[in-house]
Parts: structure tokens; C-alpha cells; sequence
């Protein structure tokens, strides 16, 4: 039953190209995105969007052709290179854009101007007209038209944003309003601007603990490989005392909090007691749950802990990987850059159309104004490709680590090695499995976006499919990207195409999916423990930090922010840990599969899977004495299949 599969699994013997036909359809598909660039460079767009321009189609800081039935089009405003707006802080939330009449002026107002006759002053001493074309600044006191045709005042003091020429007011108040505008759901505005202060003044503490959870998840890198059998004890005693800690400086917080308020009669220390008490009652609820979890996964933790050991080694051996969420955070950054810069060039694209209130407008007319679904499926697509890549990568190297009997024969750096296997043979694979996750991807946010173009329309009934629909969407891509990481993994050992790979993957997987399912479980609790640790920590030093600041409800937000960050952190790096023991999990899988430590079939897994494949089949020989049930329980969990 050792050929029990149709192909033998050859790690590693030969190299060749997989998918090609999808490599040259995702060169064609970035074609069409650069295409879509150089249209909206070509049309103008690229100056409009740097150079900026005014309500009347007019480019600012150079000669302009006249637009037809439009007034003031066509000046020549090489010495006027600022766009002023006359109300800028009158945001249009729907159409993201500003509601006001755009002028190009000379220089933008250094400070404050209170009244006509001050604009009048400035236009006069400056020789930047504030107001409309058609006022000459000695008209501006006089005549009827300037209550239109000029800024809103006061005038806020303005200055220039660099490399894209508009007047921007230098207090962002007006932009404050606007975010209330935006957060509906705090109906006091006086705690929204309490809350904004707080992040304002602590900002220095924030950018350190920041600074702190990067350097916590390069420590838990560094310290998992030498203690991976210790560690899910450590991990598990640090999280209950935590948990517990937490739990109860929060109480005693409260409880210091009532004897001192119960004298002091006012709202705000009313409102510090009862948040106090939520924020201590929903840690105590979390704690609870904790436990209960930890109680039921005690068991099935040998394997896993094997596999975290090997995965310590790895990184010994492969000290590259640990920077991989960096190059792909950067390549990531990059793309989007690119992304949102063509985004902007496509919404001042197109030809000068007047609107209703004798404006000029850009619109794209004909089949071309449905680049922006093309643009945005490159999102998802090319974005993916990016992550791929990086499993791809990842999932290459490790390959080459287990399958190496003897670790002195790896490459100098087995993953430029791996990056040089996949930019030679296996692109076109990465564009496939990549190309099936936007497939998934893309009906389900075009679901969320009815869902929350239609709030408060639609019936509960149709909001329900709706949910339902976009978390069953989520579901299967999930088991997607699982299943194509598996694919990739495969690629890496034989050299298949993106369905054979994944359907051998998949073969061993369900081989084996008692074990699957004990690795994501424990291998995930685990990484979710580390997870939490960096988050506490970075929380309580944070607790620590802010303590001086008495009023409760300003840590909020801080808070929040630093542990957000701190939880993104953990994940970019966990997350390749977990690659990690992924892919060795279906290494290992395919080695007991096909070898069983007989001359010439020897393992090619390490002494600590050596010795978990050793225990389990003693436990197994042990367990079929025993009869029974618990013996073919245990069955797929054994290490070799012995036939």
C-alpha cells in the first residue's frame, strides 16, 4: 500500500515551468493595468490631479483652452499656481469631495483674515485675489457680488500641501467637524474632543509602545525556537496569571475609584466608576472563557510541540525568513501607492463637462468609464499574487531545509534560492491560486457593499441571506488559502502544476486529518497565545504609562490604537511562524507516508518528529492491546503506516 498514491512524491529531483498559459494571462491583465495608467496620464490627468485646478476647468500655473459654454475657462494662470478653495471645509461626504467654488491664486493666506476689506488688503499688498475672476480686488468692499463670488470668513491661515499646489487650512478644526460628521454614534461631542485630546497628548507614548510590540514579537521569534516545549507551559501560566492579573488590577481599580468618589459627587467621576466596572466585568468574562478553553486542548499538544521545535530550527538555519513580512509589507505598500495615485488620476480623467451649477466637471464617456472595475479587481488580484509569492517563498525554502539530509549541503541562503526557483518556474501557479482567492473574494465585497449601501432599507429577512451569504464566502476562502498554501508546498516538492498539487495536497490532508485538525487547533491557540502576550504586555505597559492622566475615559483610545497595532504586529510575524509548521506538518506527512526508517527508505525528519513518531507507535501497540475504540481513534495520529 506504499504506491497507495498514483505518483510518488520525488522532493526536489527535477525543476519545470507549472502553468505557464495563467503566467502569460496575469502579464497580459498587468498590461491592461499599465494601460489604464498611461490613458489617464495621456488625457491630462496626472497635471490636473499634481498642478491641480479650478471650478472652471482651468489647470492652475499654466495656459488653458477655452472650454465651451463655460465662463472664465481658457485664462492664462502661469503666475497663479495655488488652489484656494472659497469654503474648505464644506466636505461633501458622499461624493468625497469638497463642496466649494476652486480659484488658482498667486499665494495662499499666510494668516487669519477676518473681513472684506482685510482680503481686499491682502489681494493688494500680495497680489493673490482671494475672490472670483471677474472681482477686481478694488470691487471687492463695493460691490453686491462678493458675498458669492468671495471666501467664507474668517479666512482660515493657509499653507501650501508640498508637491500637490493646494491651500490647506493649517488648523485641521474644520476637518474635526468633519469626523463628527463621520462618527455618528458618539452623540456628546465633548467626549469625542476629550478623546482626540488624550491620543493628542500622549502621542510620544503611543509611537514607543508601538515601537515596543515590534520589538516583543522579534523577541518571541527568537525565544519560541529555544523553548517550544517549555513554552506552551510558559505561555499558558503567563496568560491565566495575566488574565488574572488584569482582571483583577482592574477590580481593585474600581474598587479605589468607589471609596473616593462615594465623597465626591460630580458626572465625570460617576462616568470613570461605571466604565471602570464594565471594562472589569468584560475581562472577567474573558478570563472564564480562556479556561475553559485551555481545559479542553490540553491533550493534543505532543505533535504540535514537536513541530514548533523543528520550526525553531528552521529559523536558525533560514534567519531570512523572519524579514519576509517586511519585503512583503514593503512590495504590499508599494502597490497600493501605486494603486491610489492611478485611483485619484482616474477621478480627474476624462473631458471637461459643465454641471448643473455651470461648473466643469470631468467625466469619461463610452466603454472606458468601466476601468474602475477593471482597476479594482487588479487590487485584489496583484495583492494576492504579492502574499502568494510570499508563501510560495516561504513554503520553497522549508522544503528545501527538510528534505536536505544533510543540513552543511543547504544553498548559502535557501531562500533566495527559493525566490530564484519561483521567478524562474512556478510564477504562473502563484497567478493561478491567487487568481481563485479574487475569484471568492470579489463577489463577497461586492455583497458587503449592497449590504451597507442598503442599511436601514432593506427587510431583516433579505439582511440575513445577505450575512449569510458573505459569511459562507468568507468560510470557503479561508479553506482556500489553506488548501492553496498546501498546493504550493506540493509545487515546491515535485514540480506539478497548480491541480495536481493541490489535489496531492489535499489527498494527504484528509489522510490525515485528525492531526490537521490538532495542529490549526493547538499550533493556532498557541500563536493566539503569543498573540495575547505581546498585546498585554504592550497593554499594561501601556496601563503603566498613561496612569498619569487620571480621567479613565481619555485611555480609551490610546489604547486601543497601541494594541491594535501591537496585535498587527504579532500577526505579520506569527503568521510565517505558523507557514512554517504548516508546511513541515506536510513535509513530515509525506515522509511517514512513503518511508519508514528501513535502509533505503530512511526518514528525512528530525531527531524530535523521530522521537514523536517512536512514542506514537509505542502508544499505538500499547492502545491495540487495549482493543477497543481508543485504538482506531488513534489510528491516523500514528506516524508511519505500518503495512
Amino acid at each position: 500500500s506504499h504506491k497507495s498514491s498514483k505518483r510518488e512524491w520525488k522532493p526536489l529531483e527535477d525543476h519545470s515551468c507549472t502553468d505557464v498559459p495563467w503566467l502569460l494571462l496575469f502579464i497580459l491583465f498587468c498590461v491592461g493595468m499599465g494601460f489604464i495608467c498611461g490613458f489617464s496620464i495621456a488625457t491630462g490627468a496626472a497635471a490636473r490631479l499634481l498642478s491641480g485646478y479650478d471650478s472652471y476647468g482651468n489647470i492652475c500655473g499654466q495656459k488653458n483652452v477655452k472650454v465651451e459654454g463655460i465662463i472664465n475657462s481658457g485664462l492664462d494662470l502661469t503666475h497663479k499656481k495655488y488652489v484656494f478653495f472659497l469654503d474648505p471645509c464644506n466636505i461633501d461626504l458622499v461624493h468625497q469631495r469638497i463642496k466649494s467654488l476652486a480659484l488658482c491664486v498667486s499665494a495662499c493666506p499666510r494668516k487669519e483674515l477676518k473681513t472684506l476689506a482685510d482680503i481686499q488688503k491682502f489681494a493688494e499688498t500680495n497680489g493673490s485675489t482671494l475672490c472670483s475672476y471677474e472681482l477686481q480686488p478694488s470691487e471687492y468692499t463695493t460691490d453686491p457680488r462678493a458675498a458669492k463670488l468671495c471666501p467664507k470668513y474668517p479666512v482660515p491661515e493657509s499653507a501650501p500641501i508640498p508637491f500637490f499646489h493646494r491651500c490647506a487650512p493649517v488648523n485641521i478644526s474644520c476637518y474635526a467637524k468633519f469626523a463628527e460628521a463621520l462618527i455618528t454614534f458618539v452623540s456628546d461631542s465633548s467626549v469625542l474632543h476629550r478623546l482626540i485630546s488624550g491620543v493628542m497628548t500622549s502621542k510620544e507614548i503611543i509611537m514607543g509602545l508601538c515601537l515596543l510590540s515590534l520589538v516583543l514579537s522579534m523577541i518571541l521569534m527568537v525565544v519560541i525556537r529555544y523553548i517550544s516545549r517549555v513554552l506552551v507551559w510558559i505561555l499558558t501560566i503567563l496568560v491565566i496569571l495575566g488574565s488574572l492579573g488584569g482582571t483583577g488590577v482592574l477590580w481593585w481599580l474600581y474598587a479605589k475609584q468607589r471609596i473616593s468618589t462615594s465623597a465626591v459627587e460630580n458626572q465625570v467621576a460617576k462616568d470613570n466608576l461605571q466604565a471602570l466596572l464594565i471594562y472589569a466585568i468584560s475581562a472577567t468574562v474573558f478570563t472564564v472563557i480562556l479556561f475553559l478553553i485551555m481545559l479542553i486542548m490540553r491533550k493534543r499538544v505532543a505533535l504540535t510541540i514537536a513541530l514548533f521545535h523543528v520550526a525553531g530550527k528552521v529559523f536558525i538555519h533560514l534567519p531570512l525568513l523572519v524579514f519576509q513580512p517586511f519585503w512583503t509589507f514593503f512590495v504590499l505598500i508599494l502597490f497600493w501607492t501605486y494603486w491610489i495615485t492611478v485611483l485619484f488620476f482616474l477621478g480627474t480623467t476624462g473631458s471637461p463637462v459643465p454641471n448643473e451649477e455651470g461648473f466643469v466637471e470631468f467625466r469619461v464617456v463610452g466603454p472606458l468609464k468601466y476601468m474602475w472595475w477593471y482597476h479594482v479587481v487588479g487590487l485584489v488580484w496583484i495583492s494576492e499574487f504579492i502574499l502568494a509569492c510570499q508563501q510560495m517563498t516561504v513554503a520553497g525554502a522549508v522544503v528545501t531545509y527538510y528534505f536536505t539530509r544533510e543540513k552543511r549541503n543547504l544553498p548559502f541562503t535557501p531562500i533566495l534560492a527559493s525566490v530564484n526557483r519561483l521567478v524562474c518556474y512556478h510564477l504562473g501557479t502563484v497567478a493561478k491560486g491567487s487568481f481563485i482567492i479574487t475569484l471568492v473574494k470579489i463577489p463577497r465585497m461586492i455583497l458587503m457593499y449592497i449590504h451597507t449601501q442598503l442599511k436601514g432599507k432593506e427587510n431583516a429577512c433579505a439582511r440575513c441571506m445577505l450575512k449569510a451569504c458573505i459569511c459562507c464566502l468568507w468560510c470557503l476562502e479561508k479553506c482556500l488559502t489553506y488548501l492553496n498554501q498546501n498546493a504550493y508546498t506540493a509545487t515546491a516538492i515535485n514540480s506539478t502544476n497548480f491541480c495536481t498539487s493541490a489535489k496531492d495536497a489535499f489527498v494527504i490532508l484528509v489522510e490525515n486529518a485528525l492531526r490537521v485538525a490538532a495542529i490549526n487547533t493547538v499550533g493556532d491557540f498557541m500563536l493566539f497565545l503569543g498573540k495575547v502576550l505581546i498585546v498585554c504586555s504592550t497593554g499594561l505597559a501601556g496601563i503603566m504609562f498613561l496612569n498619569y492622566q487620571r480621567d479613565y475615559t481619555i485611555w480609551v483610545l490610546p489604547l486601543i490604537i497601541v494594541c491594535l497595532f501591537a496585535f498587527l504586529v504579532a500577526h505579520c510575524f506569527l503568521s510565517i511562524y505558523e507557514m512554517v509548521v504548516d508546511v513541515l506538518f506536510l513535509c513530515f506527512a509525506i515522509d511517514t507516508k512513503y518511508n519508514d526508517g528501513s535502509p533505503g527508505r530512511e526518514f528525512y525528519m528530525d531527531k524530535v518528529l523521530m522521537e514523536f513518531v517512536e512514542n506514537s507507535r509505542k502508544s499505538m501497540k500499547e492502545a491495540g492491546r487495549g482493543g477497543g475504540a481508543e485504538g482506531r481513534e488513534l489510528k491516523p495520529m500514528v506516524g508511519a503506516d505500518e503495512e
